[in-house]
């Protein structure tokens, strides 16, 4: 199940940003994928509550700043 969940981030990541799943690591993040600025930060945002059916409230989406702390915040729904 967990690697579920991965996978479908990093697809949904991949979708957003324009970039090879195989790019993503725990690691990603603005500093790590390129043009992922804050625009495109909302369209994640919006594309992983409509992939997962969860609301993220406005302090989980200020820290959902990197793949790590996504996965770890989704598995927490």
């Amino acid at each position: 199940m967990e690697n579920r969940i991965e996978d479908r981030v990093k697809n949904v990541m991949s979708a957003v940003f324009g970039v090879p799943v195989d790019e993503f690591n725990d690691d990603a993040s603005p500093h790590t994928v390129k043009g992922w600025d804050s625009l495109k930060h909302i369209n994640l945002i919006v594309a992983l509550e409509e992939d997962f059916n969860i609301q993220f409230d406005d302090e989980e989406i200020s820290s959902l700043i990197n793949y790590s702390i996504i996965v770890s915040t989704i598995k927490a729904y």
